[in-house]
């Protein structure tokens, strides 16, 4: 692979920081929704018992790593949506036609997109100190959890980008996205702890892909602690690599008129 294959992936790349930047809205609304989040939640339940966890930490403290890990998965299901429109102003078609590589376009667009969701989580970090909570930041943990939301925000942009390639309108988009997001959140632990949910919810959060990453966080910025690269990271980079070649792959074979 030559520097002409990464200088597509870098072009992609900055295209979609500047289109992204171009769109302050949405950008304000990406870190308004998780404040209201952790204004709503973690005051309204403040007095919450977590009889599952070391005393002194409150539930603030115990939100804001689900908010940091929600803040990825809301973001990273909307990032199909930018294919949509390029498949609509016909820009997608025109440079599926040239002899760009397919994996660099989709390395490009998802890079960009992880970059910012990555940005915005320790954004929300910084809005969950200002409220209050109490957060432990050592370098190792952190590191592991910044590695945690990059391979979860992978593998979440290259699923809804391979929905966008399939759905082809930002309506059926906005259906998987609200069809995925509430569900996932719901049936994680981003906002209750599994000993404190009903026998058969705990089982479904057990193998819900958000839960993972929101525990790694919690124990990166709560006990300091570096999640087992075998049972807390390996699985996200399966999971990461397994929707990133299917994106590639489905992308190769897509006819756009």
């Amino acid at each position: 692979m030559n520097f002409h294959h990464f200088s597509i992936a870098l072009a992609v790349f900055k295209r979609t920081w500047i289109k992204t930047l171009r769109r302050p809205v949405a950008l304000t609304f990406s870190l308004v929704q998780p404040l209201m989040w952790m204004l709503f939640f973690g005051f309204l339940f403040q007095r919450y018992a977590l009889n599952d966890l070391p005393t002194g930490i409150r539930y603030l403290d115990f939100l804001v790593p689900g908010i940091c890990a929600m803040t990825v998965l809301f973001g990273a299901s909307q990032s199909g949506i930018e294919f949509i429109r390029d498949m609509q102003n016909q820009f997608l078609g025109r440079v599926l036609s040239t002899p760009a590589s397919k994996i660099m376009i989709i390395a490009g667009k998802i890079s960009a997109d992880v970059s910012r969701l990555i940005i915005q989580a320790l954004l929300v970090l910084l809005l969950g100190l200002a409220l209050g909570a109490k957060l432990q930041f050592s370098t190792e943990p952190l590191f592991h959890m910044i590695v945690s939301l990059l391979l979860f925000g992978i593998a979440f942009c290259s699923l809804s980008c391979w929905i966008a390639l399939k759905a082809r309108s930002q309506e059926n988009m906005a259906t998987f996205v609200h069809l995925v997001n509430m569900p996932m959140l719901f049936t994680s632990t981003a906002l209750v702890p599994s000993k404190q949910m009903p026998e058969w919810l705990a089982t479904i959060a057990q193998y819900n892909p958000l839960s993972l990453v929101v525990n790694n966080c919690r124990a990166a910025l709560l006990f300091a602690e570096t999640p087992l690269l075998k049972s807390s990271i390996l699985p996200l980079i399966i999971m990461a690599t397994i929707l990133f070649v299917l994106t590639t792959v489905t992308l190769r074979s897509t006819q756009l008129n």
